[in-house]
């Protein structure tokens, strides 16, 4: 008889790729997680981890049993969704996660909707990156997630991820109200090949995004200097300090002298929602979706 809380470090350890990584998402010491794989091992008669450098990794019978093990967790959600269904309804905690844009625009006005319409369910709305939406999609610690479309995310062939598209979010050339640009319809990104820019920090998933369209037009951008948040990058832009690109979903100060301009070849960045495999089934995450969908087919005009 398999363990399956064995079965689920072993799951933890593929998701996060060490033991001290999946011991910690799990609360506990690497040791005990170690063990519990040993001891999962011991049970199967098989290796399921093998040395790599100062690490580990997975055998390919672990690999084998990490595929029944995801089966496993998809019927298991599925029972407690079936114990939990309300004839339809929806009912109990919603908890979603999603990148700051996304809450601002998408995220809290479904709340809202949601609020008003089903006064038995109640959303739980927390700020995450990518990365870690997955983790706490993994993790059971939220079930509904809007996510940016990255070339880190786990593949849309992971079973353990139900992710779909929402809606393409383009990038504007944003300029200082002065600049000669300001005031056009639309332009080609060479016209800035040589100004200073202001781009993403280096861990932002939207700065590949801005790097490839200065590359699809021709130039490498002069970059002078870094933010986080759109409305900073906003502002030193405001100050002359150079140009950016900005999804056109962030809402930047209505006060700030700059101007937006779109850009030839549409830039864009995807924006997707996410569940665990089968979680999109839930009542309250279909209400959540079609929500989610109106809203997007407004967001971006």
């Amino acid at each position: 008889m398999i363990d399956l809380r064995r079965l689920h470090v072993l799951r933890a350890v593929a998701h996060y790729g060490t033991v001290t990584a999946a011991a910690r998402a799990l609360h506990f010491t690497p040791s005990a997680a170690s063990q519990q794989i040993r001891q999962l091992a011991r049970d199967l008669d098989v290796d399921l981890l093998e040395p790599r450098g100062r690490g580990v990794r997975l055998t390919p019978a672990a690999e084998s049993l990490l595929a029944h093990a995801d089966a496993i967790q998809a019927r298991w959600d599925q029972a407690e969704r079936d114990l939990r269904a309300d004839h339809g309804a929806p009912a109990g905690v919603l908890r979603v996660t999603g990148f700051p844009v996304a809450i601002s625009v998408l995220l809290a006005p479904m709340a809202a909707r949601l609020g008003g319409r089903h006064p038995r369910l109640s959303v739980r709305i927390a700020e995450a990156e990518v990365t870690r939406s997955f983790d706490l999609l993994f993790e059971g610690a939220v079930d509904l997630a809007v996510v940016e479309s990255t070339p880190h995310n786990p593949p849309l062939s992971d079973t353990r991820f139900d992710q779909q598209p929402l809606l393409d979010d383009p990038f504007d050339l944003v300029v200082p109200a002065g600049h000669p640009l300001a005031g056009h319809g639309r332009t080609d990104l060479s016209e800035v090949a040589r100004e200073p820019w202001v781009v993403p920090v280096p861990d932002s998933p939207c700065r590949p995004h801005v790097l490839a369209a200065c590359g699809a037009a021709g130039f490498a951008p002069d970059v002078v200097h870094h933010a986080c948040d759109w409305n900073v990058i906003a502002h030193l832009v405001a100050h002359g300090l150079g140009v950016a690109l900005i999804p056109r979903l962030a809402r930047l100060a209505p006060d700030l002298p700059v101007a937006r301009v779109r850009c030839t070849g549409d830039p864009h960045r995807r924006l997707l929602t996410c569940t665990r495999g089968g979680g999109h089934a839930r009542p309250a995450v279909v209400a959540a979706l079609r929500e989610l969908r109106e809203l997007a087919a407004t967001a971006v005009d």
